[in-house]
């Protein structure tokens, strides 16, 4: 999509009314990672070239001056850690109360334990790896376990999944499962119970306490598609009861599943987005933290799009998004470019509402919160 300087401008001013906050920041090197290292940090990686930087970036402090912002003049981004990777950067989780990140390459057989570095350190360090079973072009999907011994869940196919301890390399569990089908993405439930989406949408519901999975495939109306998830908690315990899955195609269609009965979509809907089946690499649905019902999408276009599902039905209409931040394809380098930009990733701040985070494939790094016309009047 093209966009022209009269609409660059029109979008600028417009900005001024529909956002609290936008601050704006240029990476040498896009990033596909948003992982949160604590309540003001953020650590990115590039995914392009050989040879990818690894930072950690303090958000501007204006963000959090509330009403006092025309005191606080620190409007940019500031890196407070680095280092480098000798590989691109496909995926990074950080294990919560260290100061530990595991990263995964595009074809490593390794995954990669760094220390992002404390007070005494500007530098973040690679302190170990852990061996993978086989190498994969797509990479090894990562996330971080739930229990009290620091561990992470990978694999890049169904069958190599497995949970293992990152102080000693042991391996505390592994799927009992023969596929070949590949991982989208996986995540905790709680201490125990896991889920994995595999490309083709269809779920694995594991627990480390048993080797077996159960699996519910999609119908066939809806396979040759590539598929993404996202899991709603609604409770510190994280029971099932409590929990809702998104699954978001290639396509735009989106179906809603309680933990408790993955088999039966309780409600699906086709978004309005602009799509192409053949490129995903980007595709991600994430519910927001803190705002009831409400989730987002990205990796069609340079936008994100914000849902409130409340009112979505079993086979509902289209639904229009409550807010859509557009900032990346209005920017100065998406105009002049030969390439309008794709978001390639985005992240729900944990605490505060509105406060998203999203990056595309130009390099561009935003941090927004958006006015909404009902609730903030």
């Amino acid at each position: 999509m093209d966009i022209s300087s009269d609409e660059s401008d029109d979008w600028f001013i417009e900005s001024l009314n529909t956002y609290k906050d936008l601050h704006v920041f240029q990476l040498e090197h896009p990033t596909k990672v948003i992982e949160w290292t604590g309540d003001k940090n953020i650590c990115v990686a590039g995914y392009t070239g050989s040879r990818s930087e690894i930072l950690e970036l303090l958000l501007p402090l204006k963000l959090y001056a509330g009403e006092n912002q025309g005191l606080c003049a620190e409007r940019d981004f500031k890196v407070q850690h680095g280092g480098f990777s000798e590989e691109p950067i496909e995926s990074l989780i950080h294990i919560s109360g260290t100061r530990c990140v595991v990263t995964s390459g595009s074809s490593s057989s390794t995954l990669q334990i760094w220390d992002i570095g404390g007070d005494d350190s500007d530098v973040i360090k690679r302190t170990g790896v852990i061996n993978l079973k086989s190498t994969s072009v797509k990479g090894c999907k990562i996330a971080p376990g739930l229990t009290d011994e620091p561990a992470v869940l990978h694999g890049s196919c169904i069958s190599e999944v497995q949970l293992t301890e990152i102080a000693t390399g042991r391996v505390l569990y592994t799927v009992a499962k023969e596929s070949s089908d590949s991982v989208s993405g996986l995540q905790f439930v709680n201490a125990c119970v896991f889920l994995i989406c595999a490309s083709d949408g269809t779920l694995f519901m594991g627990d480390t306490r048993d080797p077996s999975t159960c699996h519910y495939p999609l119908e066939d109306s809806k396979s040759g598609l590539h598929w993404a998830f996202g899991l709603r908690s609604d409770s510190s315990q994280s029971e099932p009861s409590g929990c809702t899955v998104a699954r978001l195609s290639s396509s735009g269609h989106m179906l809603l599943s309680d933990l408790r009965n993955l088999q039966s979509p309780f409600c699906q809907t086709q978004l309005n987005v602009q799509h192409d089946a053949s490129k995903n690499d980007f595709l991600n649905v994430s519910w927001a933290p803190v705002l009831d019902r409400c989730l987002s999408v990205s990796g069609f276009d340079g936008t994100v799009h914000i849902y409130n599902t409340i009112n979505w039905s079993t086979e509902g209409q289209s639904p229009q998004p409550v807010f859509s931040h557009r900032g990346h394809e209005m920017s100065d380098e998406a105009k002049y470019s030969g390439s309008p930009p794709v978001v390639t990733t985005h992240s729900w701040h944990q605490s505060r509402p509105k406060t998203i985070l999203s990056v595309a494939t130009d390099g561009s790094l935003h941090v927004w919160d958006w006015v909404d016309k009902i609730t903030d009047r």
